[in-house]
């Protein structure tokens, strides 16, 4: 995140375990955000990417919300 053009860290909890081929990992702060890595530091790295995303996405000013059937 941005704030005065300055790039702040926050610190979030990494929930990880190893499957037969992949680490497989989720934030406990926010568990829809989950993905996998050959290793431990791709995790990690995969991880922050997403979140990134997640969070960065830019929604114009005068965004509009409505629930759905799905």
């Amino acid at each position: 995140m941005l704030k005065g053009g300055i790039l702040m860290q926050r610190r979030l909890t990494l929930i990880y375990w190893k499957s037969d081929q992949f680490w497989l990992g989720k934030l406990q702060e926010y568990p829809e955000i989950m993905t996998q890595g050959e290793t431990l530091e791709e995790l990690e790295e995969n991880v922050r990417d997403t979140y990134h995303l997640m969070v960065t996405d830019d929604v114009p000013e005068g965004y509009q919300t409505k629930g759905i059937a799905i």
